[in-house]
């Protein structure tokens, strides 16, 4: 089964729903992208439908928009 991807990029607003998201599913059970460290990751994120981050992108490809950390665009510059 494919896991939920949980996006951040490590902001105080990003890491408190991480470490949430850990809490509620389990870190086994999810995949956990700091874009803030892995730029490349970005356009995955875009392709996904994230807009902003912290984000979660469920196994059927929903993106649960959690709070407002930072615009992907913000993440770019």
């Amino acid at each position: 089964m494919k896991k939920p991807v949980f996006y951040h990029a490590g902001c105080p607003v990003c890491v408190n729903a991480e470490h949430d998201m850990i809490e509620l599913i389990g870190r086994e059970n999810i995949d956990i992208v700091h874009l803030g460290n892995d730029r490349s990751k970005i356009s995955e994120a875009e392709k996904a439908g994230v807009q902003s981050v912290p984000a979660l992108v469920t196994p059927n490809g929903n993106v649960l928009h959690i709070n407002f950390g930072a615009s992907l665009d913000d993440l770019k510059k």
